[in-house]
């Protein structure tokens, strides 16, 4: 079957669909970003795609440190809300009960499941109206319940996923095999 050519859009999937936090004037923000990724793994870095339009870009580029809350399916309406409503209006400091680690100035939310708490190592600015905020994790919290052997379980966060361009909500699917041993058995040629 030919393949045809389409649009060109952001068709990376799956997308996290993630809350993440700055202080703002002293208090607690957060903005709901989709456009979120892994940059290295030691140092441990995730870049935040960010529209320069957001309020939560002032506190991050002020404090030079921001919070990247992984929101678990149960949470998508609330997430959902708070990316509706700017917090240039809409007070969000008290949407969750808030916690603070090592930095001290990256809020963080405790009904998720999965909290990275990042220093701003670098900011780049790219055409299209957003910036890129390049974090270095420096803390990592969870409870045990998320927890498998000491580290996060994806089944067990049920992470909230995000598409494009249908602007849906989705939900985490099935394992297909663990990585870096079901290729051991593919024959090049094989389909």
């Amino acid at each position: 079957m030919a393949k045809i050519s389409i649009q060109p859009r952001t068709y990376l999937y799956p997308m996290p669909a993630v809350l993440v936090g700055a202080l703002v004037n002293g208090k607690a923000t957060y903005v709901t970003i989709a456009y979120c990724g892994i940059v290295q793994r030691l140092p441990p870095m995730i870049s935040v795609a960010s529209n320069k339009a957001h309020y939560t870009n002032i506190g991050i580029r002020e404090n030079r440190t921001f919070s990247v809350n992984i929101a678990s399916e149960e949470m998508a309406q609330v997430t959902d809300y708070v990316g509706i409503y700017s917090g240039k209006t809409t007070d969000k400091s008290t949407l969750f009960e808030n916690f603070f680690g090592t930095l001290k100035t990256a809020p963080m939310i405790q009904e998720c499941p999965l909290n990275l708490e990042c220093r701003l190592v670098q900011t780049v600015d790219v055409s299209g109206g957003n910036d890129i905020f390049i974090g270095e994790i420096v803390g990592v919290y969870a409870e045990e319940k998320y927890l498998t052997n000491g580290a996060p379980d994806v089944n067990k966060i049920r992470p909230l996923i995000f598409s494009m361009p249908d602007n849906h909500y989705w939900k985490f699917g099935d394992c297909l095999g663990p990585a870096w041993s079901i290729g051991k058995s593919f024959q090049p040629g094989q389909k």
